[in-house]
C-alpha cells in the first residue's frame, strides 16, 4: 500500500500547512526524526527502549478476558496499555519526543491535552528527563479532568487554561501552535497525536508502533496465530495507528476504529455544533492544524464543534494516515453513541476487574453491539485506565439514570 511517505503524504491527505514562520522548525524537526528515529543515530531509539522498559514498564501485558470471552463466544484479548506508567498509552510518544527534543538541543517542552492523560505523560517525560513543560489544556476539559490536571502539577509542568472556543482540544492544539511559532529557537512542540503538520503523523505513530509490534509477538505466542480483527477507539488516532500498523499489510486482519457517535450523527449547521466526533464516518477533506484530513465541518468549510462524552475523543479532526487507510477500506470506521461507551464502562469494570478509560469504553461498545464482527479472536487495545473518568462517569450515568450504577447505599448510609 503506497502512501508516498517520504513527502508527508498518505495519499491526498497530510503535508505541511503551516504559516512560513514555522517551516525551520518542521525542516529541523523532520531531518531530527528521520536522523535519530528512522535511522537510530547516536543509539537514540535504543536509549528510549531502555527508558520505555526501565521508567514506562513496557512491555504491556496481553490478556485474554474471560468473562468477556464466554459473553461473546470468541476469544477476546486486551492489550493492557492502562497498565503503562501513567495509565495510558501516551508515555510511550511522550518520551520519545522529550527525549528527541533533548537530542536536538531543546530547553522547553510545551504540549496540548484533552482528556489530561496526554499533558500527564508529557508532564511525567519532562520531570524524569529533566525539561521544563507547559501543558495548554482547554477549560471545559480543565473542568472535567481535575485529577489529571492535579498530576500535571504534581509532575512540576504549568497548566495553562485555553478559553477560547468550547475550551476543549482543538482550541489547546491552537494555543500550543501559537506558542511554537513564537518560540521556535528553544521549544519543541510535543502533539500528542497523529495529527499536525508532517512529520508529526508519522513520527507519532512510529513511537506508538511498539503497542502492535508486542501484540504480534504476544498473540503468535498464546495462540500461534494472528488475530481476526483489532479494534481500538479513535480520536486523533495515535494509539489507533499505534495498534495498526505492524498489521496494516496483513490483509486477513481486521482493523476496526471506533469513534464517538455522542448523542447524534446528525450535525446542526445553523449552531455550528456536531453532537458527535466521528470525524471517519462523517467528516469532509479540509485542512487543520497544519495537515490536509478529513474534518467536521459545515458547507462553506467552517470547522464544526465537536462532541463526546469522553474528552479524549472530542477532537474535530483525524489523523490523515487513518483517514487515508479508511478511504482506502483497509481500516473500517464505525461508532457508537455516549450511552453505549458508558454502559460498556460499567460492563467491562464489573465483568474484567479492568476500569477503562471512556476512550476505550467505546471500543468495548462496539464489541457488545457487533459480537459476530471481530471473528474468533479480537484484540481490544486498552489505550489508558478510567481512572480519569470516574467523576465524569459518575455525574453522565445519574443524569441519563442509567441501570447501570453501582449501588451507593455506602455514600449514602456514611452521610447520615
Amino acid at each position: 500500500m503506497t502512501t508516498n511517505e517520504t513527502n508527508g503524504r498518505f495519499g491526498g491527505y497530510g503535508g505541511q500547512y503551516v504559516p512560513e514562520a514555522l517551516m525551520p522548525a518542521i525542516e529541523e524537526l523532520r531531518d531530527a526524526y528521520e536522523r535519530y528515529v528512522l535511522e537510530n543515530e547516536d543509539g537514540f531509539m535504543d536509549e528510549l527502549r531502555a527508558h520505555l522498559a526501565d521508567f514506562g514498564g513496557r512491555p504491556t501485558p496481553l490478556q485474554r478476558a474471560d468473562q468477556l470471552s464466554e459473553r461473546y463466544d470468541a476469544e477476546v484479548y486486551l492489550k493492557r496499555e492502562d497498565l503503562l506508567h501513567g495509565g495510558a498509552h501516551k508515555l510511550n510518544n511522550a518520551l520519545g519526543q522529550v527525549l528527541l527534543a533533548k537530542y536536538m538541543g531543546k530547553e522547553r517542552i510545551i504540549a496540548e491535552t484533552g482528556a489530561g492523560q496526554h499533558g500527564t505523560a508529557t508532564a511525567m517525560a519532562a520531570a524524569h528527563l529533566d525539561m521544563p513543560a507547559e501543558i495548554f489544556m482547554g477549560e471545559t476539559d480543565i473542568a472535567r479532568q481535575r485529577p489529571n490536571v492535579f498530576r500535571m502539577e504534581l509532575n512540576g509542568a504549568t497548566v495553562t487554561p485555553v478559553t477560547t472556543g468550547r475550551g476543549t482540544l482543538k482550541e489547546a492544539i491552537s494555543e500550543t501552535m501559537r506558542d511554537w511559532a513564537e518560540n521556535v529557537e528553544d521549544t519543541h512542540y510535543v502533539i500528542g497525536s497523529i495529527v499536525g503538520p508532517d512529520p508529526f503523523p508519522r513520527m507519532v505513530r512510529d513511537f506508538q508502533s511498539v503497542i502492535g509490534d508486542e501484540t504480534h509477538e504476544q498473540i503468535l505466542a498464546k495462540t500461534g496465530d494472528t488475530p481476526d480483527s483489532i479494534v481500538a477507539c479513535a480520536g486523533g488516532g495515535s494509539n489507533t495507528m499505534g495498534a495498526f500498523h505492524e498489521f496494516r499489510d496483513k490483509e486477513d486482519v481486521d482493523l476496526i476504529a471506533v469513534e464517538a457517535g455522542g448523542s447524534s450523527l446528525e450535525v446542526d449547521e445553523e449552531a455550528g455544533v456536531a453532537p458527535n466526533s466521528a470525524t471517519l464516518s462523517t467528516g469532509e477533506e479540509g485542512v487543520l492544524h497544519g495537515a490536509r484530513t478529513k474534518l467536521l465541518q459545515d458547507e462553506d468549510g467552517q470547522i464544526m464543534e465537536s462532541h463526546s462524552v469522553s474528552a479524549g475523543l472530542d477532537y474535530s479532526g483525524v489523523g490523515p494516515e487513518l483517514a487515508y487507510l479508511v478511504d482506502e477500506g483497509r481500516v473500517e470506521a464505525v461508532n457508537v453513541d455516549d450511552e453505549t461507551a458508558l454502559e460498556a464502562f460499567h460492563r467491562v469494570s464489573r465483568l474484567e476487574g479492568v476500569i477503562p478509560a471512556l476512550e476505550t469504553a467505546h471500543a468495548f461498545g462496539y464489541l457488545e453491539e457487533n459480537p459476530d464482527a471481530v471473528g474468533d479472536i479480537t484484540i481490544v487495545n486498552v489505550s489508558g485506565r478510567g481512572d480519569k473518568d470516574l467523576e465524569s462517569v459518575v455525574a453522565e450515568t445519574e443524569e441519563r439514570d442509567l441501570d447501570v450504577e453501582p449501588a451507593s447505599s455506602v455514600f449514602q448510609e456514611a452521610g447520615e
